[in-house]
């Protein structure tokens, strides 16, 4: 990992209006956003996993945010999509509704990247004033200058 999340993020992969009301199917449009991304060499494989590790335990962290990832051989490198939801996502394993959904794929060999990653998202995430700054971008750039600012410190 670059050490930042910018680094991570790409607007062509952040979605602001996720259409989808239920858990699967937002997961799924959020997670369509790495198709065809250079670093996931199989994008049915990695969504599976995905899929299987998102049936283990919800992957909701609070806040109306959750985290679905995977762990897997199906991306060469650390890769990140967004997705956002004006009327909510219902979370139905753990009768939450989630809001900003962001979907990690890690290669399984680094597992030290992947840590870096999810405690840069809950760092950026637990103030409620960084939430509603995200919830408030008007394009998928004005959310990549919301991280920005976080990083730098001047949010």
């Amino acid at each position: 990992m670059a050490g930042r999340l910018t680094a991570l993020l790409d607007p062509s992969r952040i979605l602001l209006h996720v259409q989808a009301a239920k858990r699967t199917v937002a997961i799924h449009e959020v997670a369509r956003l790495l198709e065809g991304h250079p670093e996931v060499v199989n994008f049915q494989g990695f969504y599976q996993e995905l899929l299987a590790r998102e049936r283990l335990d919800t992957t909701y962290l609070g806040n109306q945010v959750a985290l679905p990832h995977a762990r897997t051989e199906h991306v060469h490198s650390i890769v990140l999509a967004v997705g956002r939801s004006d009327g909510g996502i219902l979370f139905e394993n753990c009768n939450q509704t989630v809001r900003l959904l962001f979907v990690l794929g890690t290669p399984k060999s680094n597992p030290g990247d992947y840590l870096q990653v999810v405690s840069a998202l809950c760092r950026l995430l637990k103030e409620a004033s960084t939430r509603e700054a995200l919830m408030g971008a008007a394009t998928a750039e004005d959310f990549i200058a919301v991280v920005r600012r976080f990083e730098e410190g001047t949010l």
